[in-house]
């Protein structure tokens, strides 16, 4: 089995990855030398209980008429399952660990398919170009030409490639970022030992042997603390997208999750050992082996981004951690204990993290589920125990075999089916975090705001015009 890269992307009705759904999916397969294979790319139809952002169709410009002519939900979300769980496919794209990959795993859960499959059965794995972008940007900035924005630095996958020339097309159509993605990583490829050194940072064996030499900086209670300098794009343009930090260690109840502690910022050295105190002015990075941020040592080599303001707060706050013993294991037990907040009204679909894995009967009558007919997927509802996959099957067979639903089922989806299209923004179903999710409402005040904007093109007001005969009926 040879691997092979996927370079994906998608465009969706909107950003919520709970509630949102695939409307656009676009691939391209190559080998690990970047010739391509194989591509893909079709649309997904709007299906009947979810409602499109207006702030996303302005980005994205898909009308609700050109989805009509796509793959049904249920076929879009198997295909990719499919795809992306090739044995050996590495799947990447731009910003995918942030949002692509999350958004297709509550798509995959949504729709009893395995949400996990493609980051590690047979030989698949994940990388994102977003990442090593940032890391080429510090360490080889002559690989490209570095766009900016109000005279800073911009990482914008649109910029970058206007500026390199990397794919014509308009940006945000899914197959011309996957082609603006590709080009992108054939031009970084080039720097093969920055290519190799990169990748290594999503192999999670590499990643911990590299870790695991970091220097010991401080000690606790809990054992050693090793320091290192972080390279995330998340600490922004104004931090030069880095920052020192500490290994708290793992936490005690995420087990594969190290807290790292930043540094670089002022308010540490202020810091009590009373727990709002703690939250007020401390900053810590959840980080799991093989995703971002990378971390380097934080030597010379490496940390010349860092202002020498910076470099002086970052030496205070590790003598104040050192010479205040109290209030670094405080600090090490408030965030190695911290927990997500649970919201017990979370919807169903919107459960993948606060559920349990699935036992193998429900992996085994999830894949039933998928092989049979339609007749034979609603008979199976009944051979669930879990509440859970109760409601999300009996949604999808709502969605797409309504005529099949009889008795209970059908009022259970008819209800949910008003709850999304109700105009009461307190009836509508929250996610994981205790957002609601985005209803009609949203809608209509988005397409007055957008209105007011004199810069839309006419494409853009017909696709207003558009979602508001999609409102009224």
């Amino acid at each position: 089995m040879q691997p092979t890269y996927l370079f994906y992307d998608i465009e969706s009705t909107g950003i919520d990855k709970c509630f949102d759904q695939v409307l656009q999916f676009a691939a391209i397969r190559t080998d690990l030398d970047l010739n391509e294979i194989e591509r893909v790319d079709f649309m997904v139809q709007l299906s009947a209980d979810t409602i499109p952002s207006a702030m996303a169709t302005m980005t994205h410009h898909i009308s609700l008429n050109a989805c009509k002519k796509g793959l049904n939900e249920l076929e879009a979300i198997e295909k990719i399952h499919h795809i992306m769980n090739k044995p050996g496919t590495i799947s990447l794209g731009y910003n995918t660990l942030t949002f692509d990959d999350e958004f297709l795993r509550f798509s995959f859960y949504r729709h009893l398919l395995p949400p996990y499959t493609h980051q590690f059965k047979h030989q698949c794995a994940r990388m994102d170009l977003y990442p090593m972008t940032v890391m080429y940007y510090l360490y080889k900035p002559e690989v490209l030409t570095w766009p900016t924005r109000d005279n800073k630095p911009t990482m914008k996958l649109e910029e970058i490639s206007r500026t390199n020339q990397l794919a014509t097309g308009r940006a945000h159509d899914a197959m011309v970022d996957v082609e603006a993605t590709l080009a992108l990583a054939k031009r970084f490829k080039k720097e093969e030992a920055m290519w190799h050194y990169v990748l290594g940072y999503f192999d999670k064996t590499v990643e911990k042997r590299r870790l695991n030499q970091l220097p010991i900086t401080l000690t606790s209670q809990y054992g050693t603390h090793r320091e290192g300098l972080m390279i995330l794009g998340r600490f922004g343009s104004r931090n030069n997208y880095c920052s020192a930090v500490l290994d708290l260690g793992e936490h005690r109840h995420y087990k594969n999750q190290h807290i790292w502690l930043r540094l670089d910022l002022p308010e540490l050295n202020t810091v009590k050992s009373e727990m709002d105190s703690i939250k007020k002015n401390t900053w810590v990075m959840h980080k799991k082996l093989a995703e971002p941020g990378f971390i380097l040592p934080n030597i010379n080599r490496f940390n010349q981004h860092l202002s020498e303001e910076k470099k002086q707060i970052i030496n205070t706050n590790i003598t104040f951690l050192n010479e205040n013993p109290s209030v670094f294991h405080a600090l090490i037990d408030y965030h190695l204990d911290d927990k997500y907040s649970v919201f017990p009204e979370t919807d169903p679909q919107a459960g993948l993290y606060q559920s349990q894995f699935w036992t193998p009967k429900e992996t085994q009558l999830c894949e039933q589920f998928h092989q049979g007919d339609p007749n034979t997927k609603r008979d199976i509802i009944a051979r669930f125990d879990n509440p859970d996959l109760i409601e999300m099957a009996t949604r999808l067979m709502g969605r797409h075999f309504p005529e099949l639903l009889k008795g209970d089922a059908h009022n259970r989806y008819q209800d949910h089916l008003a709850k999304t299209q109700s105009r009461q923004k307190e009836t509508l179903a929250i996610d994981f975090r205790g957002n609601a999710r985005y209803g009609i409402t949203n809608l209509i005040d988005d397409i007055t705001t957008l209105r007011q904007n004199p810069s839309l093109s006419n494409e853009q007001l017909a696709l207003l015009d558009e979602l508001e005969v999609y409102v009224a009926v």
